[in-house]
């Protein structure tokens, strides 16, 4: 049975104050704390409201209340707030501020606010405000209407500004206190906006008002930067780090490295001294003195074994920059924020753990196999993956790689493992690799990726994180040195996933005015979830009425649209006279570009085509010239292509497409040969599956287990986005005008029944001194269909010009004098 004191103490310790002050820290506390803010401050509007209607029935009763009325239920206040609103009222309005007392009920609800997280407001900036605001205002009013205590139950300054006001001007006297009352304003509207000075100055000197307001502009986009600055954020995460181990047998071993332990052929012991910074050390001196008490052995040295398992990236707290040139195309959407990391699931199973029992079988099957084929190793190191185990083992001299490797199936029976892959040798290592599946594989989120210190400091143009590498490090790649991605793998090992990976990097790190998603999707279903960011990150025909790109027909014209917009980026590139985008946009920021001639911020395109066997299967050649034409050219000017499949055959991937997608991502295949068609080698056959994948740019392939990121995350992304402000629509791609179509069809257009919008469409080309269809379909807003017709029918009146490719129409009409003419002209025919 448990006494009073034990149940005393048990309580003290549940109920200590550290524990305390974590709970008051926590966001739910936060939240509850603003609510009530929030509602307080609604409660106390209600009262002061109420009060200017019935706080001169309640006066009576609130000064002079006859013992304990205002308790009882029938107290006959009329506030409807109730006795202790009308108590309030009365106190900070009559007693206190005055009027000005609702700056207290401003400032409760920016708190709350504030509290909750709806807003990021900044309470100190505005507590201090509200609180001068409160008492300038106080002691303006009490001066101002001194003379209406006698008459009103209200007082406009209260009794602070009133006694305040008298005390200054028995001072200073009355046209002191103005001054001062004056001084003070303009000090604290110079301190919240530095427009105040340009202001004063045009109110003493007119003459400046060009002067001032050109000085107004500059401090505002210096002021807007900084604030921009401070409120960008993102979550900070952690990561935890796996230690490292070193497994090492009968060798001199010096005593700086870390974690080492032994392992004898037949008597296996492990010593365990005490814990450095990475792990265990057990030296091999230690080892021997224990031997040396032991009768000598005449059986073969055990070689050297090791398990290394380089450390993760670290995580750190990251605040997007802004950019600091004299232009920022992130002014464009200047409140927008990035996607934060707490959108993102975490696993607890995803902790680094080292299965010393799984590795010292693993590396004991391994020497015995070798072993029984008379091979001789001299050492054996583990690199411990999150899917994946690498063995690297150093074979004795005179032992052939080609006698190894010829033992993949040998070495894959006595593990009882699938996907055993064998490296023959490591590039740049004088090691031979054995790749073996961990018993208990670890999921990589794609939040512990995205959250690493190499995934913020990154300073790649369109960064990707794939995953992890065998060695636990986050693997990176940039798209725009890519430049083009082919993404392979049979269904259901994890290539949709991958393709969310990709996208979800590219979102956490670019700003909607920087990036541009063509997102084809002939399956329908796998792309819809990013529907909602139409407005901010995905680019459309103009008379498109969905982002995503489901009808075959829709994608060859968009591939086409993508062309005519590729070639006109190159005409800018030319007159610019830049290389790539990047010296574009460089010199486009630091405003050595002419707008009006042209040329503007071109944001990054990236093409995803998901199901391209499909496209293949039914548009054929339609769809595949303008897609080796994109990836050969449309590196330079930030084009990026990146197509998936589940049916990686020669006939789907041609020789025309793999020499234009260098980077290849390979997951897990059926067969070789489907192998060999993405990668030009064996070795995805022999994936585990679950994300498992082979990278290929350049001469050898590297192992990594993609990040898993979920349905439900993506959604959480895209819903957080599109909560924001965005663009009126989505990135118009230019107009396409097949010329096979054109020809002929002027002839076809019947003049003798005008578009009832035509005259109004004509005015719009006249006025804008431009043509084109996409500008009559956006200020009509009807479809690209009908805009067509109209500006078929404006060529034949001639009002306009015939189509030059992907440029407008020439306008032959100058003003509306010769409109009137040529309608004149129409009419009589």
């Amino acid at each position: 049975m448990k006494t009073m004191n034990d149940i005393k103490s048990a309580t003290e310790k549940s109920i200590s104050p550290k524990k305390v002050i974590t709970a008051i820290k926590s966001e739910t506390a936060h939240f509850v704390i603003g609510l009530l803010c929030v509602i307080f401050g609604v409660y106390l509007l209600l009262a002061f409201s109420s009060f200017f209607f019935t706080g001169g029935n309640d006066q009576s009763i609130l000064t002079h209340p006859e013992g304990n009325e205002l308790l009882e239920t029938g107290n006959k206040i009329q506030n409807y707030a109730g006795a202790r609103g009308a108590q309030l009222a009365q106190y900070l309005i009559n007693d206190c501020f005055g009027i000005p007392a609702y700056f207290i009920i401003v400032f409760l609800i920016v708190a709350g606010m504030r509290l909750m997280k709806a807003y990021q407001f900044r309470l100190q900036r505005w507590f201090v405000g509200c609180t001068v605001v409160m008492i300038w205002t106080s002691i303006t009013l009490g001066f101002a209407f001194d003379g209406t205590f006698e008459n009103s139950f209200i007082y406009p300054g209260g009794l602070h500004g009133y006694n305040v006001s008298q005390w200054i001007c028995s001072q200073i006297g009355t046209p002191g206190l103005i001054l001062a009352l004056f001084v003070t304003a303009v000090l604290f509207a110079t301190l919240i906006t530095r427009e105040t000075m340009p202001f004063m100055r045009k109110v003493f000197h007119p003459t400046l008002r060009k002067q001032s307001q050109a000085h107004s502009e500059e401090v505002k986009a210096e002021s807007d930067n900084k604030n921009r600055a401070d409120k960008k954020t993102m979550a900070e995460t952690s990561v935890q780090t796996p230690n490292d181990i070193k497994v090492e047998p009968q060798t001199n071993v010096s005593p700086t490295e870390e974690a080492t332990e032994t392992f004898p052929e037949i008597p296996m012991t492990m010593q365990e001294t005490k814990e450095t910074e990475s792990d265990v050390q057990v030296t091999a001196q230690e080892y021997s003195q224990q031997e040396n008490v032991k009768e000598e052995s005449d059986e073969q040295d055990e070689p050297l074994f090791e398990i290394d398992h380089t450390p993760t990236d670290e995580v750190e707290d990251v605040t997007h920059r802004d950019v600091t040139q004299p232009y920022n195309p992130r002014l464009d959407l200047e409140h927008y924020k990035f996607p934060t990391l707490d959108l993102l699931n975490t696993y607890n199973d995803n902790e680094p753990t080292i299965n010393m029992e799984e590795q010292n079988a693993n590396k004991d099957r391994i020497i015995r196999v070798l072993r029984s084929f008379d091979i001789e190793i001299s050492s054996i190191k583990a690199s411990v993956g999150p899917t994946i185990t690498l063995y690297e083992i150093t074979p004795a001299e005179g032992v052939r790689i080609s006698k190894i490797r010829n033992l993949e199936d040998d070495i894959a029976l006595s593990l009882s493992a699938l996907g055993i892959r064998i490296i023959a040798p490591i590039p740049g290592k004088g090691t031979i690799g054995i790749e073996v599946p961990n018993a208990n594989p670890r999921i990589v989120p794609m939040s512990s990726v995205l959250a690493s210190k190499k995934f913020q400091e990154t300073t790649f143009e369109l960064p990707i994180a794939l995953g992890k590498t065998i060695t636990n490090e986050v693997f990176m790649v940039d798209l725009a040195k890519a430049p083009h991605m082919l993404v392979a793998g049979a269904t259901g090992q994890g290539k949709s996933v991958g393709l969310n990976a990709i996208v979800t990097s590219l979102l956490y790190k670019k700003h909607p005015s920087e990036l541009k998603f063509v997102i084809i999707d002939p399956k329908k279903v796998e792309f819809a979830i990013y529907a909602p960011i139409e407005k901010h990150f995905l680019a459309k025909l103009p008379d498109g009425e969905d982002a995503i790109i489901t009808d075959v027909t829709k994608v060859v014209q968009t591939l086409n649209s993508l062309c005519v917009e590729m070639d006109t980026r190159y005409d800018l590139l030319k007159k610019a006279g830049c290389r790539n985008i990047k010296e574009y946009n460089n010199k486009f920021i630091n405003r050595q570009l002419n707008p009006e001639k042209g040329h503007r911020f071109m944001p990054y395109i990236v093409i995803i085509i998901d199901e391209f066997g499909d496209l293949i299967m039914t548009a054929g050649k339609e769809v595949e010239l303008p897609i080796c034409r994109i990836a050969q050219l449309a590196r330079a000017v930030g084009i990026h292509a990146i197509i998936a499949t589940q049916r990686p055959t020669t006939n789907i991937i041609t020789g025309t497409i793999k020499a234009n997608f260098p980077a290849r991502v390979a997951f897990r295949v059926a067969s070789m040969m489907d192998s060999r068609t993405i990668l030009d080698r064996p070795g995805a056959q022999q994936l585990i599956g679950k994300g498992d994948m082979l990278y290929l740019q350049g001469n050898d392939p590297v192992r990594v287990q993609c990040a898993f990121v979920d349905t439900p995350e993506v959604e959480r992304i895209a819903n957080y986005i599109s909560e924001q402000q965005g663009y009126p629509t989505a990135f118009m791609l230019p107009e396409y005008v097949d010329d096979s179509a054109d020809s002929g069809g002027a002839a076809e257009v019947d003049m003798n029944r005008l578009d009832p919008l035509f005259e109004d469409a004509a005015r719009l080309v006249i006025y804008h001194q431009q043509g084109s269809t996409s500008l009559i379909q956006r200020k009509f807003s009807i479809g690209y269909n009908r805009a067509g017709r109209i500006m078929d029918q404006l060529e034949h009146a001639g009002i306009v010009g015939a189509a030059n490719g992907s440029k407008a129409r020439d306008v032959l009409c100058m003003d509306e004098n010769d409109l009137e003419m040529r309608m004149n002209s129409l009419k009589n025919e």
